[in-house]
């Protein structure tokens, strides 16, 4: 069996009432995300908003309308180019972060930002027949509202919503939540289905609980539709920081922790 990589770990306090079911606006307060096997707490980091007003889907609005697609046309007309993940938006929830790659010796994910899954190859680029794999920090800014909804009816809410995933060829790729999938344990096979995906799906993670043996959450989102995007809001200028309760750095080389 594969084991889930040890990317998401959550803090410990989590409060604020569901507000409302769909869209949903929810509050709470942190959960953290380490790698390696270790869990710590950290304070709640407000999100950077680099959105800037576009067509298409915006929370909070009950009823979605697509605008016009720009899509590659008809299967077999074109081929969609490989163009990595810039920006995740989930409207109805108010997440909005950056996309980045994980930096070299990673010890701890940085703060304010999503990143995407590397393993044999990179999982980040939508549109292409195999999953866009995000993951972040379960804390206010970030994703904690995916873990807060998910609490209530098993995330039922969370299905119909809008995922959109801007690309750095000035594309807007917009997916719609289908599943949500909780309980997840870290040495079950939990990363099988997304890497073996031969389909353009999106997967979102981030975790349940504080301690090593926490389970993880995983909301899964399928295509519905590609937008052009301006330069601007496919280039967010967000690229992360070292969270202020990060572990301190074990090796001089590693990132993303304190010196």
């Amino acid at each position: 069996m594969r084991r889930l990589p040890s990317i998401i770990r959550p803090v410990a306090r989590l409060s604020g009432p569901l507000l409302s079911l769909v869209p949903a606006l929810l509050a709470g307060a942190g959960v953290c995300l380490i790698v390696a096997g270790l869990f710590y707490y950290l304070q709640p980091v407000a999100a950077e908003s680099s959105a800037t007003a576009s067509a298409g889907p915006s929370g909070p609005i009950a009823v979605y309308s697509l605008p016009p697609l720009k899509s590659p046309g008809p299967s077999g007309s074109a081929k969609i180019q490989a163009a990595i993940a810039t920006r995740i938006e989930v409207p109805a929830l108010g997440i909005d972060l950056p996309i980045v790659t994980s930096p070299p010796n990673e010890q701890f994910p940085l703060c304010n930002v999503a990143e995407y899954l590397s393993l044999d190859k990179i999982f980040a680029y939508p549109g292409l027949p195999q999953a866009t794999y995000l993951y972040a920090h379960a804390q206010k800014g970030m994703f904690l509202p995916l873990l807060t909804a998910s609490q209530v009816n098993g995330g039922d809410a969370m299905i119909g919503m809008w995922a959109e995933v801007y690309t750095d060829d000035n594309q807007r790729h917009i997916y719609e939540i289908t599943e949500v999938i909780r309980g997840l344990s870290d040495t079950s096979s939990s990363l099988d289905k997304p890497l073996g995906a031969t389909t353009d799906q999106l997967w979102l993670q981030t975790s349940e609980g504080p301690s090593e043996k926490s389970t993880k959450l995983q909301v899964v989102a399928q295509p519905i539709g590609v937008l052009a995007a301006s330069q601007t809001d496919a280039h967010p200028p967000g690229k992360g920081n070292v969270c202020p309760g990060a572990p301190t750095c074990k090796t001089s080389t590693a990132s993303g922790c304190r010196r």
